[in-house]
């Protein structure tokens, strides 16, 4: 009976920390739960036995990733999906299990707020405070000290005072807006990742490209922004087709995701066309163990050649790219990146980001991926314009999510 206790609890923990994603996925979600939801998640993260703390972390890690190795299929070794999605599991209970080092929740909730800061292989979509996206409480790293805090407190024998210093992690923030006077259109696609890359579905491809292009000029905007890589080849190696494209960026800016090859070098790329002319953004922070091998040199060919078909080998560019649309800056961000903390650093108001989300169809990644923008945009006051294949192509407004 103690053993089903522990699995039991350690369950119920993992449930309330991951309800907020699939709230979001069958569109149920209310700021109010997700606020007390959130609050039991983490007073149960450190009031819980030991045992259920490592059960609570597995299933986090299944919850929250069970889809990562949906993409492996498209490599030839999709048979590793299962052992994938367990070994995510085994990854975050001991992820989670250094609580359980802990018997008090004072120095729990320590562990935990310093939890908040670490990125396992460099894979950083495990954000604590990103389950209050959706809810009435800040995103700071000192609401959630304090939060923390006041959790771990033996609230019954202080008669539950500390819980007002819980009004110190509310968000009261005024709504804004970005000023943006840019007319922008957000194209969203649904080419399947099987068929993507085929040399038959190419033309329907550059097709729909031109009908978007023409549709946007028609309709009076000033830009048009495509999916990551949705010109599924390296396109400076295709000067013919690229001239094509800038010929029509005399009439609107055109950004689109595709491939840019240089000294033997690959890169994931963002192009920006506009009068006439052209520049490229390259990816900054790119996918662990998706586009490079974060493991020792000798390991890297090795596991790239046999896991990855030789296609973790792409290369990052020095620094985040910024550039200018009639006079307003933006940030370039590439699926992965538009989820890192690094690409809204510095002087950002505006990201155009884009994505290509079919590797992981069927599945929550793209919601997850969406709040974890939602996060970002509220945290760092960044409105985002994200263009997506198979979901959610759509505009992340910082300001929607503000207590007022």
């Amino acid at each position: 009976m103690q053993k089903l206790n522990y699995f039991f609890m350690g369950l119920i923990t993992a449930v309330f920390f991951s309800s907020f994603i699939y709230f979001e996925y069958f569109d149920l979600t209310n700021k109010f739960v997700n606020s007390i939801f959130g609050l039991i998640a983490l007073y149960l993260f450190l009031h819980v036995e030991k045992k259920a703390v490592l059960v609570a972390g597995f299933f986090v890690g299944i919850f929250w990733f069970y889809w990562v190795g949906y993409s492996f299929k498209y490599t030839g070794v999709g048979y590793l999906t299962p052992f994938v999605t367990v070994g995510f599991g085994l990854v975050y209970m001991l992820f989670f299990g250094v609580l359980a080092l802990f018997e008090k929740p004072f120095y729990r909730a320590i562990a935990l707020f310093a939890l908040n800061f670490v990125d396992v292989f460099y894979f950083n979509w495990l954000q604590i405070q990103a389950i209050f996206t959706d809810s009435y409480f800040g995103l700071q790293t000192y609401q959630l000290a304090i939060m923390l805090l006041v959790l771990a407190l033996p609230l019954k024998k202080l008669k539950f005072i500390p819980l007002l210093a819980l009004i110190f992690t509310l968000n009261f923030q005024t709504p804004q807006q970005n000023n943006m006077p840019l007319k922008i259109k957000l194209v969203q696609t649904d080419i399947k990742q099987d068929k993507k890359w085929t040399a038959q579905e190419l033309p329907k491809i550059i097709q729909i490209g031109y009908t978007e292009i023409n549709k946007a000029i028609k309709n009076g905007y000033d830009v048009v922004v495509f999916p990551e890589s949705f010109y599924p080849f390296y396109m400076n190696k295709h000067p013919q087709f690229l001239q094509k494209l800038l010929e029509l960026s005399k009439d609107i800016t055109i950004i689109t995701g595709s491939l840019y090859s240089e000294k033997n070098n690959h890169y994931n790329v963002t192009y920006i066309l506009k009068d006439g002319d052209f520049s490229i953004a390259k990816k900054f922070v790119l996918v662990p163990f998706g586009e490079y091998v974060p493991l020792p040199k000798f390991a890297q060919e090795w596991v790239n050649e046999t896991f990855f078909a030789g296609e973790a080998d792409f290369k990052p560019a020095d620094k985040p790219t910024d550039f200018y649309i009639k006079g307003i800056k933006f940030r370039n961000a590439i699926c992965y990146e538009a989820t890192s903390k690094k690409i809204y650093e510095g002087d950002v108001k505006f990201v155009i980001a884009m994505s290509n989300n079919a590797w992981f169809a069927p599945s929550i990644e793209p919601t997850l991926q969406q709040i974890l923008m939602k996060y970002y945009g509220r945290k760092y006051k960044v409105t985002i314009y994200h263009s997506a294949n198979y979901k959610f192509s759509k505009i992340v407004f910082w300001f929607f999510l503000s207590f007022l």
